[in-house]
C-alpha cells in the first residue's frame, strides 16, 4: 500500500510529530533571536533607520526600508542586516548578506506581519560590532495566522 504525501503529513500533524507555528512568538523568543545573532556581545543603538509605516490595513504585505550609516569601504562596511519581528510565528525574518562593494547600505523589502508589533533591523558590522535600531507598527487584518 502507498501512503501519499497529503495523507502522512495530515496524520503526522495529528499525532503531534511536526512542529506548529500556529501560535505567534513572544517577545523572549525574539530576544532569544537576537541574541543568537549578536552571539553574546551588544548591540548600540544608531547608525540604523528602519522606515515601516506605523498603521498598516493588511499584514500580508509591509514595504519597509532599512538603511546604515557606513562609508561601505573595504575596511568599515556592513556585513549583514538582519531583521526580527517581536510577533510572528518565526521571529528571524529575513538576513541581508553585504560586501563593500555593496555600495551602499540600504536594503528594501516587503514583509507579513502576524500581529502589531516591534520589528528590530541589527547590522553586523565588518569591525564585528553591532548596531540595531527599531520601530512599530499597529496591523488591523494580521498576517500568518490564517489556517
Amino acid at each position: 500500500m502507498t501512503i501519499k504525501r497529503r495523507a502522512f503529513v495530515l496524520s503526522a500533524a495529528a499525532a503531534g510529530a511536526l512542529p506548529s507555528f500556529s501560535a505567534l512568538a513572544t517577545v523572549a523568543d525574539a530576544a532569544l533571536a537576537v541574541d543568537k545573532i549578536l552571539g553574546g556581545k551588544k548591540a548600540s543603538t544608531g547608525r540604523v533607520t528602519l522606515v515601516i509605516p506605523p498603521l498598516v490595513e493588511n499584514g500580508n504585505l509591509v514595504t519597509m526600508k532599512v538603511s546604515v550609516e557606513s562609508s561601505m569601504t573595504k575596511a568599515d562596511h556592513v556585513q549583514a542586516i538582519h531583521i526580527v519581528a517581536e510577533g510572528n510565528p518565526l521571529p528571524n525574518v529575513v538576513s541581508f548578506y553585504l560586501s563593500s562593494r555593496s555600495g551602499r547600505a540600504a536594503v528594501t523589502t516587503r514583509i507579513r506581519l502576524g500581529d502589531s508589533q516591534r520589528i528590530v533591523a541589527i547590522a553586523q558590522m565588518s569591525d564585528g560590532s553591532f548596531w540595531q535600531g527599531d520601530a512599530s507598527t499597529l496591523v488591523t487584518i494580521a498576517a500568518c495566522a490564517e489556517v
